[in-house]
């Protein structure tokens, strides 16, 4: 069973959303995430506007004719967006280096594989996908310090951690990709 991975870089993407919808629905309605359908809906909602922004990169992977992963990915804009978690991750970095490492870089906003499709590397291959084109090679990210799995997982593909929020297991920390040129520069973990 070979799994494809398939670039999109517009809103060609749209004709999928039945399918990154149930993968949304298998990846984060299950634990740590524990979200509720509603959010897989908001996300397909949210499709349209996304495939629109600027940079625009998702990659989808099938295998046996199953969407069984995607992830999505744009260009951050100048100045540093506001809403959805933007502020945690500018406050855990500071407004210079937020300004200079994140906005203008490509940002990836989701990735999701079906729970059936993991450990494949299915999601090292959807991300490499949307990164490969980043700007200067500046991709980031941010995740949930709820899931110690997922930041493992970026660590094991050469994602370095740049923030470090408190020890109470709460907030969002933010990845630099691999061939980001700001990974020397950031904070250790005390």
């Amino acid at each position: 069973m070979s799994t494809g991975i398939h670039v999109h870089r517009d809103a060609g993407l749209l004709a999928h959303a039945a399918a990154l919808r149930a993968v949304y629905v298998d990846a984060f309605c299950a634990p740590p995430w524990n979200e509720d359908e509603e959010r897989a809906t908001e996300f397909v909602n949210r499709l349209p506007a996304d495939a629109g922004r600027p940079g625009f990169t998702a990659a989808t992977a099938v295998r046996d004719g199953e969407t069984v992963g995607f992830a999505t990915a744009w260009t951050t804009p100048t100045p540093f967006p506001a809403g959805r978690c933007y502020p945690q991750a500018a406050a855990g970095l500071g407004p210079a280096r937020t300004a200079d490492w994140l906005c203008g870089a490509l940002e990836v906003d989701e990735l999701a594989v079906r729970t059936a499709a993991r450990g494949a590397g299915v999601a090292g291959g959807l991300l490499e996908a949307v990164t490969a084109h980043a700007p200067d090679g500046r991709a980031w990210l941010l995740t949930s310090v709820r899931n110690a799995r997922a930041a493992a997982f970026y660590r094991r593909q050469g994602w370095t951690q740049a923030t470090h929020p408190s020890p109470d297991g709460r907030g969002i920390v933010v990845f630099l990709g691999p061939h980001h040129p700001a990974r020397p520069l950031a904070p250790l973990p005390l």
